[in-house]
This record gives C-alpha cells, structure tokens and sequence, in this order.
C-alpha cells in the first residue's frame, strides 16, 4: 500500500484515539501512587507533575540542575515535593488547588555541606514567586512527558522508558523537527531545522552537535544511535547553538542526560521485550540497571547493560535469502559519582556499544519493495568507545565545572560497486574518529537576577577514512585521508531581567580552528601537498534575544545566533583538495501559550546558510564534498497540547520547511535558474547539472498527531492507553543528476498499552498499523543508484510486548 493511500486511511484512526475511553477526576489532595528516580529537579518535577495530575512552575534554571532523591509511595502532591526537596535549596510555593511553583529557599534552609549540583545558592532573603514559568511540568505535557521552552523540546526519562530500548528513531518519531538518513543504525546523520548537508560519512563535520551529559559524542561522525535507556532528560535545540555547544553545530543540539548515580539509595531496574514483525524475522531486546551507595552519602555507582536484535526483514531475490538486515546491538554505561563535600562533585563516566549489520537495508521497486537483488552481503559494523572524568566546586554563588572527554568511533562499511554486465565488485571503507576535548565553565546568579556563564574549550578531532574496490577476489586499496582539526574556543553567555517581564539574553563564542590533512596510501604531487597541507580560520559567533511575559500564559521570544564549521580537506582523483568553510545566521521569532489544561508554541525562524559544504557524486560514484553555493531555509514550527478531560491529552506538532539553494557556485549549473534566459546557455565544463533548488533531505511538510489516556483502576494499578500517526513529507537525496531522486511521503501509525503499578508494568505496542512500505531514504549504495530505483521501507507491521521492573 502506498504511504499517500495510507495518509487517507489514517485518518479514520484518528476518532479511536481520541475516545479510548471517560477519565474519572482526581482531587489535588488525593494520595497518589509516586515512583520518581534520583536525578536532576527539572526532570523529577515533570515526572511528578504527570504522576500526581498537578503543574509545577520553575523559574530558575540552576535549581532545576540539583539532584534530588528518590521519591516513591502513596502520598500527595505536597508530601511529594516536600520529600524531593528535603536537601536542596529550593521549597515548594503552592499557587491554587493544582498549580506550585518552585522558588529558592534561604540558605538557612539547606542543610550545612548538603552538595550541590549545578546549582547556585540563594541570596539572604527568599526570592518572591515571580508569574513567569520557564521549566513546567504540566498536565497537559503529553504521553511521553515533552515540555518545551524557546528553541528546546525536553522529554523527560519517562519518554525514555517508553522508548523501550530503542535509539534515535524513537526520537525521530516523536519529533517532526529531527530528520535523519536511514543507512542504517550507527550509519545515519541526523538534522535539525530543515539544515541538512549530505547523506554520506566522511571528513564533513556534522550539523548536530550529541552530548551524553557534558561528553560530546560527535564531531564528523555519524549518529552513534545510543539506546535511550536510563536517562533522566533529553533535551533538543534547535537552530545554531555556536555560542555555548560548539562551532558546527549548524542545526541544533541534541542531550542525552543520564540519571546519575545515588549515593544513599540501593536501585535496580531492568527491562524486556520480544516482538514480531509481519514478512521479517523476530526482534529481542533486554536490559539491566544497578545503582549501589558504595559510600554512603559519598560514592555512588550506576551500571547499566543492554542488548537486542532487530530482525530482518528484507529478501534477496538473486542470492534466494530471506531476511538479510538483521542488526545485534550491545552496549552499557558505567557512572561513578564522588561528593566529599563542601560542595565537590567528581564524576567519571565510560561507555561503549557495538552495533553489527549483517546487510543493508534497502530494497528495490521489481519485487514486493521488501526485497533486491545484490550479489554478495553489505555489512556493516560500528563500534562506538567514551570516557569522561568532571570535577565541580559549588560556592555560594557562583560554580566551577571542567570536564574532559575522549571518543572513539568506527565504522565499517561494504557497498555493491557492480555494473551491468560485469564481474561483481564491492566498495569497503573504514572510518575512525577521534575525539579528546576538554571545556572548563563558570556560571552563577547575582542578587539582581543576571545568570552568566563563561568558559573555554580545547579540541582535537582526527578523522581517518581507508577505502578499497574491485572484483570480490582482487580488491585493491584507493587512495584515503587523514583529516586533523585543533580547536582553541572562549564562550560566554549571561540573561538579564530588564524588567519583570524582559529578559534580555547575550552571548559570543570566539574560535579559532587549525585544519590539516594528508592523503593515505597514494603519493601526492609536492605542489598539492604544499598547498592542502594545513590551514587555520578564526570565527566570532554572537548571539542575542529577548524574551517577553505578556500574561501569566502568554510569553514570546525573538533570538538570533550564527553557526561556523570550518572548511576541510578532501580526496579526489587521487588529488587533495580543500573546500570553503560553511556559517550559518538564524533569527527566529516564537509564541508560547499555557493556559494549564492547554499549551501551543510556534517558532517562525529564517536561516542564511553561506558555502555549503554538500557530498556529490563524481564520475567514480564517490561521494566527494564541494561547496555548493549560498542558501536560504524559512521553518515554521508549531506544537500543541490539550487535556480536555483530566488523564486524557491530545497532541499535534509539526513543521513547515522551505529550503533554497539561492547562488549555486560555480560548479553547480542550476536548470530552474537558466529558465527564461537566452537560447543557447552553454554548460561550464566539469559542472554538475542541477535541476532542483531544494537543499538535500529536507521535507516541506512534516507532523505528528497523538492521544493518551491515562487512569488508575481500584486495584491501584495504572493504565495508559495511546497512538499517533505521524507523517514524513517528499525529498530529495542530495544535489545532481543521480542523487536528485526523491524520497519520503511516508506515513506511520502506532498504538499502544500499558499497565503499571509499584515498580512493574507490562505493554504491548504496535506499529505501522497499515504495513506501508514508503520511501524512508532512497539509497543503498551509491555506486549503482544511477541503475534503478532504490528505497529504505519501512519496518512492516509489528507488535512488541515487554515488561519494566524497578526495585
């Protein structure tokens, strides 16, 4: 069934969602059932805020960073934020029967040596409720506990559980904004604000910025797809975030923040589930947490492991395979946490996970469009390794953190390099990354409300990629590279009230960039070695905005704020040749509206986007970067949240992206731009024809609709039931002749229960209701893409079941 055919069916879903069943009201004093991780206050309180059917205002973002306890029984709402609050320096201000806001306490109120953790003390006197609510936990959050402030979308660690050991897709499905390639787990790039570059790895450095707490994960390398599990936030900006997360990250910035562990409480959790998938294989995943107080109220360690297979699903006609794609990731996370007190904090984080493809993807249009015809298997293999250690010092009013961080990742790849005709050939590459950076932040808050950070950071990535081709017995070694980026960055951020209602917010980020690269197994003339050799850039971001309160419920905000990535070096016809670096300038302008049981935002944003480093394919079928021309994206962004019954939420979000290529360079040759012109326009020489503006992967139009229904039974248990339907607009594959073929118009459905209590709970979801096949990303290998048609379906129909146990 076609994904256009599947978008008028789906909509018939949409009156079952929205009536699954009548919610019974529950009085604010009603003791309630409270089960809340030891983690961050921000992320404790949206959870409480859904647990006990109340809204929790914060208006000052360095509480929302203290750790709290754990927080579990029957009690309620009052007893709850008492308890988590117990050893911070915050207290609970209650505004009306549903509604608290959370302020800060005197420093008398903080018990003597209690740690704190990103966190400031308080002046002498309390500081008054103010109307603004900045960080909410409400009602109206949604069924995986979303909240959103200018430019960031949080979810909180229940979206985390209900993702049930799956990655970035999960994020991807839940928010229209985020774009990714479908290569594969571990092989994707990801894109934020409709600022896509390339669908290939390689030297480029990608447009989204991934953190695992403060440990940067990413700088040229593809996502890492880390399994969302044990985590207490995550937080997505979009737009260009130079000032505070780095030079490149041109889209956006996505955080993982993992709870962390609890040196007083003994924690375990673990997770499980099987699944079944129509025309494919069975699915397994499996996980496991410990938290154990080594110290008391000193060391903590939080352990976590995991493991799971995603079952095939796609056949192969020539080789007479059924299921080929099957893809077994492995992976875990160790934290120790070490407070000695006065206001200490040592942590030392390490991670790592393997993920192993057995074949690719894709499929072709000749057969059911769940099955090709390839020659031989195209592995692929990534192996992703971190380690970070962090020291803090908390003061009265002002804290200290410097961190340092090394990542490693690589990947493996084999693509089918057969033409017709001929003997069968393959394509392998390695790529290695490696990443060591060390960033050193103070922060605090004056008597006078200013919040200021300021801070510097040292980088140094080294990118290796190795590449062989040929027949499957002779395969010979072509020419790599080995690109060096050293980075040398001093930032700084603050956000002043000017009035009650004003908010002036500043920042510039200064960097300065050394680039070098060296071709890898072929000599270079000395000439060219002598021009590409190394080369250094220096950029200056600023960013400003305002942020305005019209009402308790209605506040707007403008921002503008530049993105740079430096230029690089690449490899083609055996030559080293180096492309322009990229910057990026967005000014946006957005309103936001909470009324308690409803809650909207839209974000109006336009971007400039100069020298745009994009991949193209040469006349080898490399992908090879060139710097394209100059660009404009307009985005409209717009989400929605309604409770129109206690327990029951209704959701909608989506974005509108407009994306130009506007002054093509001068070896792109753009057809729409000659149109009209005189007769008898000559084609440069080398040039690549053109026959589309639009930038590579962005979907006009995207959006995502939702419902849930949450109510406990007379038992004490709680039940939830949901489903979405979300839909993928039409785009193109990249820039020229062979990759300007469309993709997308994909429309997925999903449903879903669960039933919990104390601790455990049991669900059953399934997805792609209809079993649409679509077009996710129309590439396998980009050697023989100008042969035929090649699509990425999606997973068909499949229904999981699993169980959560804490304890």
């Amino acid at each position: 069934m076609r994904s256009r055919d599947g978008l008028q069916s789906a909509w018939y879903l949409l009156p079952a969602l929205c009536a699954l069943a009548a919610p019974v009201e529950a009085h604010a004093e009603t003791p309630a059932r409270i089960d809340i991780a030891a983690g961050r206050l921000d992320g404790a309180i949206v959870t409480l805020g859904r647990q006990a059917g109340i809204s929790i205002g914060l208006t000052d973002r360095q509480l929302g960073a203290q750790r709290v306890r754990r927080v579990r029984g029957v009690m309620t709402a009052g007893e709850a934020l008492r308890r988590l609050l117990d050893d911070s320096n915050a207290r609970a201000v209650r505004l009306s029967a549903r509604d608290w806001r959370i302020v800060r306490a005197a420093p008398s109120a903080r018990p003597s040596g209690t740690p704190l953790r990103l966190a400031v003390a308080a002046p002498a006197d309390p500081a008054p409720p103010v109307a603004e609510i900045v960080v909410t936990g409400v009602r109206t959050a949604g069924e995986q506990g979303a909240r959103r402030e200018p430019g960031m979308i949080a979810l909180d660690g229940q979206f985390a559980i209900d993702a049930h050991n799956r990655g970035s897709d999960a994020l991807a499905e839940r928010v229209p904004g985020l774009g990714s390639t479908q290569l594969g787990p571990g092989r994707n790039r990801l894109f934020l604000r409709a600022i896509a570059d390339t669908s290939f790895n390689g030297p480029t450095q990608a447009v989204v910025g991934q953190y695992l707490g403060t440990a940067r994960l990413n700088y040229n390398a593809p996502d890492p797809d880390l399994r969302l599990i044990d985590l207490n936030l995550i937080e997505i900006r979009q737009g260009p975030q130079g000032t505070l997360y780095g030079a490149g990250t041109l889209g956006g910035v996505i955080r993982l923040l993992p709870n962390m562990p609890d040196a007083r409480n003994w924690e375990a959790a673990q997770s499980g589930s099987v699944a079944a998938t129509w025309h494919g294989e069975p699915s397994f995943d499996a996980s496991a947490m410990l938290n154990v107080p080594v110290i008391e109220g000193k060391l903590g360690l939080r352990a976590l492991v995991y493991a799971g297979r995603d079952g095939g699903y796609i056949d192969d006609r020539l080789r007479q395979k059924n299921d080929i794609n099957r893809v077994h990731t492995t992976g875990g996370r160790i934290i120790a946490r070490l407070e000695p007190g006065d206001g200490w904090t040592i942590d030392l984080v390490g991670a790592a996970q393997d993920i192993d493809g057995r074949d690719s993807q894709y499929a072709d249009r000749l057969g059911d469009r769940l099955d090709r015809a390839s020659p031989f298997a195209q592995p692929f293999r990534n192996r992703f390794r971190l380690g970070q250690a962090s020291i803090g010092k908390a003061w009265d009013t002002f804290e200290l953190l410097t961190t340092t961080t090394i990542t490693g990742l690589d990947l493996d790849e084999t693509f089918d390099a057969s033409e017709p005709g001929q003997a069968p050939s393959l394509f392998r590459q390695r790529g290695e990354t490696r990443l060591i950076a060390n960033e050193t932040r103070l922060s605090g808050m004056t008597d006078g409300g200013l919040t200021w950070l300021v801070g510097g950071q040292l980088l140094g990535n080294r990118y290796r990629i190795r590449r062989a081709r040929g027949e499957l017995a002779r395969v010979s070694t072509i020419s790599g590279i080995e690109n060096r980026v050293e980075e040398a960055t001093g930032f700084a951020d603050l956000a002043l009230p000017l009035t009650g209602r004003l908010v002036l917010m500043a920042g510039g980020r200064l960097t300065h960039a050394r680039l070098s690269g060296e071709a890898l197994e072929q000599p270079l003339t000395l000439e060219a070695f002598r021009v590409a050799r190394s080369r250094s850039q220096t950029a200056f971001l600023p960013s400003a905005g305002l942020r305005y309160r019209f009402s308790d419920a209605l506040s707007g905000h403008v921002r503008y704020q530049e993105g740079f990535r430096p230029g690089g070096i690449s490899v083609r016809d055996d030559m080293i040749r180096r492309f322009l670096p990229d910057n990026v300038s967005a000014i946006e302008a957005g309103l936001a509206l909470n009324t308690g049981n409803f809650s909207a935002d839209a974000t109006f944003a336009y971007t400039r986007w100069r020298n745009i480093q994009a991949d193209l394919i040469d006349s080898d079928g490399l992908p090879t970067t060139e710097n394209i021309g100059d660009g404009r994206i307009v985005t409209l962004d717009a989400n929605m949240a309604w409770q129109p019954l206690p327990g029951f939420t209704i959701e909608a979000s989506g974005v509108w992206a407009d994306s130009r290529l506007t002054q093509p360079s001068a070896r792109i040759f753009l057809v729409t731009a000659q149109r009209g012109s005189a007769v008898g326009t000559v084609v440069p020489d080398g040039a690549v024809i053109v026959d589309s503006d639009d930038l590579p992967n962005v979907a006009r139009l995207s959006g995502r609709m939702g419902a849930s229904w949450k109510t406990e039974t007379r038992a004490g248990e709680t039940l939830t039931l949901g489903g979405s339907l979300r839909y993928v607009g039409s785009s193109r594959l990249g820039i020229g002749p062979v990759l300007g073929v469309r993709q997308g118009d994909v429309l997925d459905t999903s449903l879903s229960a669960e039933l919990a209590w104390q601790g455990r709970s049991f669900w059953i979801r399934a997805s792609n209701l209809l079993d649409n096949r679509g077009n996710r990303f129309a590439m396998g290998s980009p050697f023989t893409l100008a042969q035929g048609d090649q699509i990425t379906p999606l997973r068909p129909r499949t229904i999981a079941i699993g169980a959560d146990f804490s304890f």
